[in-house]
């Protein structure tokens, strides 16, 4: 008569050794699915970041711009009210604002139509650019500011004089 439960330990078969390679080469398979699937996960997250920074950077060079155009449009007209002021040109600096601006809207645009296609490196370099062109920016920006500050000050001692008389 036949044993019908689990065999006792000396009767117990070997394990067959196809079926023990086949059980580790599908574990390995699927340790290196999980890893590359980690790998495509961070590289996707690392393109997304980026093109997120573009895009935060663009507006944060634009927000730069409009500011610079709004303080050289303010200074403008304090100047053309005071005669004693030297008169700057209006017109050129509005070129450089205007063309500045131009320039970021082709980064847009490049931002739109390329960047999803784009290596990380093309990526990092845009932003690397966008950078420089902020930080180049930024001191100008502060000397208009100063400088407006200056008007403002003229301009108020102008009317004191003139309200003197």
């Amino acid at each position: 008569m036949r044993q019908t439960g689990p065999l006792p330990h000396d009767e117990a078969a070997p394990l067959n050794p196809y079926l023990t390679f086949s059980v580790a080469a599908c574990l390995a398979i699927l340790i290196l699915l999980a890893g590359t699937a980690m790998l495509l996960r961070k590289h996707q997250n690392r393109r997304a970041g980026s093109i997120r920074d573009l895009l935060d950077l663009a507006d944060r060079l634009e927000i730069d711009l409009k500011t610079c155009r709004s303080g050289l449009q303010q200074a403008h007209a304090v100047m053309s009210l005071n005669p004693d002021l030297p008169a700057a040109s209006e017109k050129d600096a509005r070129h450089a604002v205007d063309a500045g601006l131009r320039a970021l809207l082709q980064q847009r645009l490049w931002i739109r139509d390329r960047s999803p296609a784009a290596s990380q490196h093309e990526l990092d370099e845009t932003a690397s650019s966008m950078r420089e062109a902020r930080d180049r920016l930024q001191p100008l920006l502060k000397a208009l500011a100063q400088a407006q500050t200056e008007l403002n000050s003229a301009m108020r001692e102008q009317i004191r004089r003139d309200s003197d008389h």
